[in-house]
């Protein structure tokens, strides 16, 4: 499935640097490679035309399912590339209808293949589109290669009259790229509808909620590792996995990738194998599906992890005012709830983490010269209820059906026995019924797995029915970036902020209001020796904040 994206943000120094792997763009001043913002152009500097057109090359998928090679310097077309500079992504899918693919973040790009994956409608139906990733030619958009996940052979391209397949799991969030391996990763989700798992074949489990590793040239498979069995919560990978080499007990270095689960757990592999190098061991999880549907027995549950080290009570039961928190402990005590992983039910169930994740699409900021790792963790429980579907309640969608195109309310789910409601967990004023803290910074050490610290980010200012500013800490969509000189950037929260934050210690360095809310990763760059951060300030819709068209650039103090 796909969560929710965020506006398109600053386009960065890639395609003005002749960046090749270009996600994300890295940048002289900064200690790490940050997530690249959903919805952002790729970059890439490959000769199309010997009359110097299109040396330079944005590549921008757009949510109507096209792909389109821009002259960086001029913005047009690049007519040798595609049709006319435009490359339709809806080709060979099952169904075509606007809207229903979306290539939501920016294409892997390689010296030879423009690496591309995108996201379907949540919850809708099983009649969507394919979660096929492709590899097109990154000077003509020829085809070079196809990975079906959901076919019982992935890389068959499809011939005359034949398509990709329906509801295949997908790649919607960013990828991530080494050029040495030559092989890319890809975070997936899972087969839609993903709150009811009855009708999934083994092909269509095979590769979903987990890290996909191909190798870019061929699309061939490299290893895979699955972080969620039978996925029944929207559990997908929702990050960018994170490249990094660490030094281990042996004093060896290791290249390994972080992967961040909506679950709390960051997975550590061995990013040549796929095997762990952080312990992840399976382990017994609730039981007693919906009818007509299963559980896996364990899951893996990484000894690097943020996720909640015991179960909700009634005693987590939070209000603004004892009336609110009476309803919430009322709520609660309504629920099926038996601690993570408690499966989706008629009932009503409470899910924590919740179907936002923990982590979500900002993904890790890795300081490469402190060995550590700036994560920024939510906190915040849903609760999903299956609803039967009943005579007069079509299972396919009917003409002009559309999905919700947000991670809250009722979805239909067309296709199998039950729709779905999906909401935060919150008291009747709305705010969360579990108290305080909904979101956190922290910084993890590479060397020891250790939680170094963890502190509350974010006030209930531009959030709250009464504009005050409780720092209870935030839920958040975006990512932290850190710099060389060890500050920590990040915007993300739900109330309208970027702030400053020392690496070592989390103390607050500096903030600035921003006119619209920041659910956007921040980037750094330098220019004749001066340093700047820039944000884009969109909001977002499905998270309530306010929403804007700003891109706001500060620059930090000269040395």
């Amino acid at each position: 499935g796909a969560t929710a994206t965020t506006p398109a943000a600053a386009s960065d120094a890639a395609a003005a640097s002749g960046t090749e792997a270009a996600t994300p763009a890295s940048d002289p001043a900064s200690a790490t490679e940050a997530a690249a913002p959903a919805s952002a152009p790729a970059a890439a500097a490959t000769p199309v035309a010997a009359n110097g057109t299109c040396m330079r090359r944005i590549l921008l998928p757009v949510n109507d399912g096209h792909l389109y090679a821009l002259d960086a310097l001029t913005g047009e077309r690049c007519a040798g590339f595609g049709n006319n500079g435009d490359l339709d992504l809806q080709h060979a899918m099952p169904v075509t209808t606007p809207g229903m693919y979306e290539p939501t973040s920016p294409p892997v790009v390689t010296n030879k293949v423009i690496v591309v994956a995108g996201a379907v409608e949540d919850n809708f139906s099983t009649r969507e589109p394919s979660g096929v990733i492709r590899g097109f030619d990154v000077r003509t958009g020829q085809l070079l290669w196809a990975f079906d996940p959901g076919a019982a052979d992935p890389n068959k391209i499809p011939g005359p009259g034949e398509h990709y397949t329906w509801n295949s799991p997908n790649s919607w969030a960013p990828a991530a790229y080494d050029a040495k391996l030559d092989i890319v990763y890809l975070p997936m989700g899972v087969k839609t509808p993903d709150i009811w798992g009855g009708d999934r074949t083994p092909d269509l489990e095979r590769y979903a909620t987990g890290l996909l590793a191909l190798h870019a040239s061929t699309g061939k498979l490299a290893w895979f590792y699955q972080t969620v069995h039978h996925d029944l919560w929207d559990m997908d990978q929702p990050s960018q996995p994170t490249l990094a080499d660490i030094t281990d007990k042996d004093g060896k270095t290791v290249p390994v990738v972080y992967v961040p689960a909506k679950t709390g757990n960051l997975f550590v592999l061995d990013r040549r194998t796929g095997e762990l190098v952080v312990p992840a061991p399976e382990m017994p999880v609730p039981q007693g599906a919906a009818p007509g549907d299963h559980v896996s027995a364990t899951q893996p549950f990484s000894a690097l992890t943020f996720r909640p080290s015991k179960n909700l009570t009634d005693a987590d039961m939070w209000g603004a005012t004892m009336y609110d928190q009476l309803i919430c402990r009322v709520m609660f005590h309504q629920l099926r709830y038996e601690g993570t992983f408690t499966p989706p039910s008629l009932q009503g169930s409470l899910v924590f983490p919740g179907n936002l994740g923990m982590f979500e699409w900002g993904g890790l900021a890795i300081d490469t010269d402190r060995q550590v790792a700036v994560a920024n963790p939510i906190a915040l429980p849903f609760v999903s209820r299956l609803i039967p579907r009943g005579p007069g309640n079509p299972l396919e969608p009917q003409p002009g059906a559309k999905g919700s195109g947000t991670e809250a309310g009722i979805q239909p789910q067309y296709g199998v026995p039950y729709g779905v409601t999906l909401n935060p967990f919150m008291s009747p004023i709305g705010l969360p019924c579990k108290q305080p803290a909904w979101g956190y910074i922290s910084v993890v050490d590479l060397k020891t797995n250790q939680i170094v610290w963890k502190k509350r980010i974010g006030t209930t200012r531009d959030s709250s029915p009464i504009p005050v500013a409780f720092r209870t800490g935030m839920p958040m969509l975006g990512g932290p970036m850190v710099t060389a000189g060890g500050v920590i950037f990040i915007g993300a929260t739900a109330d309208n902020y970027l702030r400053a934050f020392d690496v070592n210690n989390g103390n607050r360095l500096w903030q600035a209001r921003l006119p619209a809310g920041g659910q956007a990763t921040p980037m750094t760059y330098a220019v004749n020796g001066r340093q700047f951060v820039v944000i884009a300030a969109g909001g977002h819709g499905s998270f309530g904040t306010k929403l804007g068209d700003y891109v706001i650039a500060y620059a930090l103090p000269k040395q």
